[in-house]
This record gives C-alpha cells, structure tokens and sequence, in this order.
C-alpha cells in the first residue's frame, strides 16, 4: 500500500485539505465581492496604461499569471519579485502598483512600504483586511480569511478571482472563469504520478500559462522537498534541455491559444529524451505519444487555469506523499515569512 492509499493523512495535508475544499466558493465570493476597489484598480491602469505586480512566492507566480491577460488588454504588465523592486527597482512613478501578500505581513511589504511611503497608485491584494498591507493601500481582499495550510492553493485561486474581477472592471469577459469555476473537471491524476513516481527532480513549463507553471513548481518544491522548478518554454529549449532523462519529470501546460503548438513541441521533444512528460491540457489538441495527457475542455486564460489549478493542486500533494511522510509540515520556512 503506498502513502497515497493509506486513509491516515499527515496535520499538514488536512489543512491544505480544509483550504482546498472551499476555495471555489471564496474565490466565486471573492469576485462577487471586490467590485469597488476592483474599478478603482482598473480605473488607475487605464489612467496610467502601465502595471507593477509585485509579490513574492505563491503572490508573484499569481502575477506571472495574469501579465499576459492584462497586456492583451493594452496594459503594459510586468511581473517582478517584491525582493527585486527593493533591490534593483524599476520607476514606479507613472505606474499603476498591485502588490500582492496573502498575509499582508510579510518582511518585504513592510520594508517597501517603509523605504517608498507607497504611491497614490498603489494598491493591494491580500486575504487578511485587517493587515499591515490592507492599512497602507486600498485593497482587493479575498473571502474566507487567512490560508492557514502551509503550501499556497485556496490564496492562489481568491488572488486570480480578485484579478478577474479588476479585468472584468477593464471590459474583458468574466464568464468562461466564472464557469470554469462552477464546473469542475477531474480527470484521473493516477498516471501522471506513475509517470512521475521514479523522478528526483521537475521541471514545469508553459508559454501562456506559465504562471501556473510556476505556481506548481512552486508548490512541488515545498511539498516533496526535492528541486522542482520552472521555465517558460524558450527558456527551457535554450540550453537547460541538457538535463532532461528519465530521473528529470516535465510538467508542461498547453492552452487553447496561439501559443499551444509551440507546447506540444516542447513535449515532443522532451520525450525524445526519455524524460516522464505531463501535460495539462486545454487545447483540444491531439494527445503526444509517450506522454500522459490530463485533458480539460478547450480554454485559454483563466478560463483555463482554473479548470486546471485544483487538478495541479491534487498532484502536487500526490507527488510529495510519495516521498515525504509529514508532508505539508515545513522544516525550514514558515507560513508568514518575516525575515528576509
């Protein structure tokens, strides 16, 4: 019997249990919810056509995500580790600022704040409304209070809700997220954690859906405790495919948009190598011979992360109870980092 059967699951993966079971609902409830400050986001992006996301972890691969919705928009999005705007900053005059902490607590927005004094277009996005962040700028909160499991999954989906509802606020279209969420897809993990089960080391991939790519590499790496980390597809082609064998797995997103083909060659080749090769798809595509394929209905966007999110979510945990018996306990980080 492997960990994955056994009924007796370690405190930590209750709790990230307890966060993923409602974190359809908070994040419905988050959208529905933040209208007001939504606009007012929306309103100083269409003032200044420019956007700083800033956030660290979980908060910044929620950034990576959105870039490219805002930028299709006409938004001139960049996403960059709070930790790098303090040390190599960009200008944030003539910027809209969206900064990004679950907690509202952490080391690095303290210090901004402290260094900058903040914008008159700062805003923030968080979980906690009664947070250090949420008392120095006008903020998106999400539904249901603080995350309290150790691994980012319910805080990632509330901070997408949040997004979608600033671009709904730009005119963009709520509605296929919004049913993406309401509706959701289960296809059968078991034999992507096969495929995986005899890897020390991922590497998570996408092009337009490479923040998810980074959200699940993110969430590997704490879970398993093994290196599990993740490039855009240009940047895994040029070079790092070096480490690609059979102990390296590959995690590969694929959506409905122009950006797909350059995907599934991606996975074409990374088999070729011998490689494990998984890829959450909604294409639509023809599946690749060697590859396990998770199919979801064609999407692109939000539509698509969100179908896929919870999925990614499950083979994470599934991933590290292979390898890890107290898994979701951290060893050496905490919850609410406060040092830096």
């Amino acid at each position: 019997m492997t960990r994955n059967e056994q009924t007796q699951r370690p405190a930590g993966l209750v709790a990230i249990d307890r966060e993923m079971a409602r974190q359809r609902a908070d994040a419905v409830a988050s959208f529905h919810a933040s209208g007001e400050v939504a606009a007012r986001v929306a309103a100083s992006m269409r003032k200044t056509g420019q956007l700083l996301l800033l956030g660290m972890g979980g908060s910044h691969a929620v950034g990576r995500a959105v870039e490219p919705l805002y930028r299709a928009l006409g938004i001139e999005a960049i996403a960059v580790p709070l930790s790098e705007q303090l040390g190599q900053p960009l200008k944030t005059g003539g910027r809209t600022i969206l900064m990004t902490s679950q907690s509202g607590e952490s080391a690095e927005v303290l210090r901004w704040f402290s260094e900058t004094g903040g914008t008159p277009e700062t805003f923030g996005l968080t979980l906690e409304g009664g947070s250090f962040l949420a008392r120095h700028a006008p903020c998106l909160v999400g539904a249901g209070g603080t995350e309290l499991a150790f691994a980012a999954t319910r805080s990632l989906t509330i901070s997408l809700a949040l997004h979608l509802a600033v671009l709904a606020a730009l005119g963009d279209d709520p509605a296929p997220a919004l049913a993406a969420l309401a509706n959701t897809q289960e296809p059968d993990i078991a034999p992507a954690v096969a495929a995986l089960s005899g890897v020390s080391a991922v590497v998570t991939s996408g092009r337009r859906l490479q923040g998810a790519a980074e959200a699940l590499a993110l969430g590997l790496t704490e879970l398993s405790r093994r290196p599990c980390f993740s490039l855009e597809g240009g940047q895994l082609r040029h070079g790092p495919m070096e480490m690609l064998q059979p102990e390296t797995g590959v995690v590969l997103f694929r959506g409905n948009d122009p950006t797909g083909p350059l995907v599934t060659a991606m996975a074409v080749s990374a088999v070729e190598t011998g490689a494990p090769v998984v890829i959450f798809d909604a294409a639509g595509a023809p599946a690749v011979d060697g590859a396990v394929t998770l199919a979801f209905a064609p999407a692109t966007g939000l539509a698509a992360i969100f179908a896929m999110l919870p999925v990614a979510q499950r083979l994470m945990i599934a991933f590290a109870w292979e390898r890890v018996d107290d898994v979701g306990t951290p060893v050496r980080t905490t919850k609410v980092t406060r040092s830096e």
